[in-house]
């Protein structure tokens, strides 16, 4: 369906000047006029104005094609092959010709062909908008029925209207007539984020030039794409078919270059296994240099590689003699809080705030998007910040700001109203913390906050290691003597490392064991001295004995000792180092976040890996982390410290926390009332089954 609907859609356009066409191309081939030139005068038949050519020098159309219903397959192979280069490589993606001979071989081509033929789909009744949502509505259900993964596709035509408008708020320079600005689209699917860009940026510009980019993975995506924009006039050669983050065979198909804007829905919650050899070797190559220095997200989910090609794709910002960019692009909440501190997905937000590119987070409803009731998020990300929003992002609750609709599309069953649409570009524009708006929860009015500001510090914390000391008691009970063989060091004594000599092997084995033996029993004449509360104590009088017993207790093996007969004792005396430090116990080991105090300047002075850390951070930073740890930390446990050289930074965005409004239980009484009632229903209930 989705390429017949393409073909009667040019049929539409070029019906108008079919016959011109075909007039003039004869006469060209009679005038021996060079090929190359061919195409430039025939696409001037079908529109003066047209830049890009388009045209069909067949003598078919639809309506001609149901004159020959024997012939209909190869008549329309032959229609297909009239069209320009351009239009044919659409056809050629979308592997239309396998589909004529399926269709025809089971009879049903010409009754398709007679259907479509009595749609109009003319652009100038039929919209490119309006377009989108057919094809949008026919790829949701075959990806319905092929159970593409969520978020893997479509993006609904209001969402991306939100995101133009939003995008474009603040952008003065957008509206000035004649301005030149290039939008991109590195996951452009069927071309709604370009499309409708355009229409927003006309809609206030007559007169802008626009240059629309875009790459798509997807065969049938982007041959709907390069028809719309054949269609517009818009060069083709801009949307380029391939994978935008690398599979080994494509890769960024616009190496180099930088857009103003950029709007993007990637895939959520989708694996990047497919690129993930391309994508290692460039961040491990190139760092900062490419596309992916920041850091790499979990494999599960490779919406934020999106994200960091998308900003490599961004143009200088004025400090730098630029212009600078801007970014909109729709996340789940995945990229918001996942990954601990210096992971990957935790260094790549850091990376973008305290580079001060965050501008603002929208949250948005769930059941928005066709295949995929999730809550979404969108993101605006630009290096020309306006001077009022520096150091500062804005959060968004747009949670309520949903219409349902009449009829569900799949898991869509909210959609957002122009009206909405209108109110929280306002939202954006107004900046205000603690703005708040009149929503309905639960069927009822109620005032809430739906704007906050935070400084670029307060989504920064420290995550800081608290340690507890070792506390053991020891005892040479036989049940502990017994844990003994559990130790790989004290197996390892009956263990031969020969393996040719069998006889050897036997001979070593056999004196591991005797060696083991000794040991049991040297401990046991440790028994009668009862618990030990202190590893000194134990320590010593283990050496004594071992030398009376003629035993040898190298390190590892007095280690695999202290293991076996040790047990954690909160009040034995504390495990101290050879320098007198105490010891620390793994498994009391903690870790709190400390929030970054006011006044942190950013950015930290710290790489981006998870195990570098600048000394010269915990030095500024010790003081807040000191007293975080004295009001938080000793009042419960005050033989705990900090373990400095483990430090890390981790950056997160818990935007559903801010909007968080309490609401206190009902009263019991309420509650007890409709147990009651259940109650009284469940028995009526059983009682009509009964009787």
């Amino acid at each position: 369906m989705l390429p017949m609907i393409v073909l009667r859609r040019l049929d539409c356009l070029l019906a108008p000047s079919k016959d011109a066409v075909i007039k003039e191309h004869t006469r060209l081939k009679a005038a021996g006029t060079p090929a190359s030139a061919v195409p430039r005068l025939l696409t001037k038949i079908v529109d003066k104005e047209r830049t890009q050519p388009l045209y069909n020098v067949s003598p078919y159309t639809f309506e001609k094609l149901l004159a020959d219903s024997e012939n209909i397959a190869p008549n329309l192979v032959a229609y297909i092959n009239g069209f320009s280069d351009t239009a044919r490589r659409i056809f050629e993606k979308f592997k239309f010709s396998d589909q004529i001979e399926k269709l025809d071989s089971s009879n049903r081509l010409y009754a398709i062909v007679q259907a479509m033929a009595g749609v109009d789909l003319h652009p100038d009744r039929i919209g490119n908008i309006e377009m989108g949502y057919i094809f949008e509505h026919l790829v949701m259900r075959f990806n319905e029925q092929a159970n593409e993964e969520a978020g893997d596709h479509f993006t609904p035509r209001e969402v991306i209207r939100l995101m133009t408008h939003l995008v474009y708020t603040g952008e003065e320079d957008v509206y000035k007539p004649g301005v030149f600005r290039e939008i991109y689209d590195p996951a452009c699917g069927t071309g709604g984020m370009l499309s409708i860009s355009e229409e927003t940026v006309r809609a206030g510009n007559a007169r802008a030039n626009l240059a629309l980019y875009g790459q798509e993975y997807n065969d049938e995506s982007w041959a709907i794409c390069c028809s719309d924009m054949l269609i517009k006039d818009e060069e083709t050669d801009h949307i380029v078919l391939g994978d935008t983050l690398g599979d080994g065979k494509t890769s960024d198909g616009f190496p180099g270059r930088q857009f103003h804007y950029l709007l993007a829905n990637p895939p959520f919650g989708v694996e990047w296994k497919d690129q993930q050899k391309v994508v290692e070797k460039e961040a491990k190559e190139l760092g900062f240099s490419g596309r992916f220095g920041a850091g790499l997200p979990a494999i599960n989910d490779g919406s934020l590689l999106f994200l960091q090609h998308m900003i490599s794709k961004m143009k200088d910002p004025p400090e730098k003699g630029g212009e600078g960019s801007k970014i909109a692009i729709v996340f789940n909440g995945s990229p918001l809080f996942s990954g601990d501190a210096g992971s990957g997905p935790s260094n790549i937000r850091r990376w973008i705030i305290e580079n001060d590119w965050l501008d603002a987070i929208v949250a948005l409803p769930d059941q928005l998007f066709y295949n995929t009731g999730i809550f979404t998020y969108v993101w605006l990300v630009t290096n020309r910040k306006a001077a009022e929003r520096r150091g500062k992002v804005q959060l968004i609750d747009g949670t309520r700001f949903f219409a349902k609709m009449k009829k569900s599309l799949n898991n869509k069953r909210n959609e957002l109203t122009e009206a909405q649409i209108a109110r929280l570009t306002e939202i954006y524009g107004n900046f205000q913390d603690g703005e708040r708006e009149t929503l309905l929860i639960d069927g009822k009015p109620e005032s809430r906050v739906v704007s906050r500001i935070f400084e670029n510090r307060e989504f920064g914390f420290l995550k800081v290691t608290v340690e507890r000391p070792l506390r053991l008691n020891f005892e040479a009970t036989p049940e502990r003597i017994a844990r003994l063989d559990e130790q790989s060091a004290f197996a390892a004594l009956a263990t031969s490392k020969k393996r040719k000599d069998v006889k050897a092997v036997e001979a070593e084995e056999e004196a591991g064991r005797q060696a083991q033996d000794a040991i049991r029993a040297m401990l046991g004449r440790l028994a009668g001295k009862g618990r030990y509360m202190g590893r000194e104590v134990f320590e010593a009088d283990l050496e004594a004995a071992a030398k009376r017993a003629g035993v040898k207790l190298p390190a590892p093996l007095k280690k695999a000792i202290f293991a076996a007969l040790g047990e954690r004792d909160p009040k034995a005396e504390i495990c101290r180092d050879g320098k007198g430090r105490p010891e620390p116990d793994a498994e009391l080991r903690d870790t709190e976040n400390v929030p970054l105090p006011p006044g942190t300047a950013l950015p930290l002075p710290i790489g981006f890996g998870p195990d570098q850390l600048n000394e010269k951070l915990v030095t500024a930073m010790r003081p807040a982390i000191d007293a975080y740890v004295a009001a938080e930390v000793l009042p419960h446990v005050p033989d705990a410290w900090v373990d400095y050289a483990k430090t890390k930074v981790g950056y997160e965005i818990p935007i559903n926390r801010h909007f968080y409004v309490y609401k206190p239980p009902r009263r019991l009484s309420e509650i007890e009332a409709d147990i009651q009632a259940l109650e009284g229903e469940i028995a009526g209930l059983l009682k009509g089954l009964v009787g």
